[in-house]
């Protein structure tokens, strides 16, 4: 495997950036649905990270689950344009105020499922909480209700995003050189 030194392109969000942008996210969650409580669904895995660091943020009450759901491929490569729901919720989401925790938001696509599945569910509310969002390779119209970064069309790793299920543990945001990147086999 690879060290990320020899095909990061650039740190594009470095940590002290990321963790004050989902701070003030934090907040804002608070502050909108104070005196209620939230139900935020982290779509997994890349989610993960970002929803740990934002749940310490969010000063109301708040529970929390997960869903899987699969539309990438290996390497470089965009959204297979294919979405599979590979695990489902553990609770009910009827009557809740429901807030969907991405990691990114790319083609649209894969979110416009997600919400269409959950709206079926009928909860009392439905926002979406992305960390960062690529408005240009959007297909879907579809916007998030609290974006952490808009970001250009560039192949990103890191904080929770992986490449080839590996470098999720970095602590910022990456941009991957495709030339010089070897896919793990």
């Amino acid at each position: 495997m690879q060290s990320y030194h020899e095909f990061l392109d650039e740190v594009l969000i470095p940590e002290i950036e990321l963790q004050d942008r989902i701070t003030e996210l934090g907040e804002q969650i608070s502050q909108d649905y104070a005196g209620q409580t939230v139900h935020l669904i982290c779509i997994l895995k890349g989610g993960v990270m970002f929803l740990t660091d934002l749940m310490r943020c969010i000063s109301i009450p708040h529970t929390i689950d997960f869903m899987a759901i699969s539309s990438y491929g290996l390497g470089v490569r965009s959204s297979s344009g294919q979405v599979r729901l590979t695990m489902d919720l553990h609770e009910d989401i009827h009557g809740q105020n429901v807030i969907l925790v991405e990691d990114i938001i790319d083609s649209g696509n894969t979110l416009s499922s997600v919400l269409n599945l959950l709206g079926a569910r009928k909860p009392a509310s439905l926002k979406v909480c992305t960390l960062l969002d690529k408005v240009e390779r959007r297909e879907v119209d579809i916007k998030a209700d609290y974006v952490g970064f808009e970001i250009p069309n560039k192949y990103v790793f890191g904080y929770g995003l992986d490449l080839d299920q590996y470098y999720r543990e970095l602590p910022f945001i990456g941009v991957v050189n495709a030339e010089k990147y070897t896919p793990s086999e």
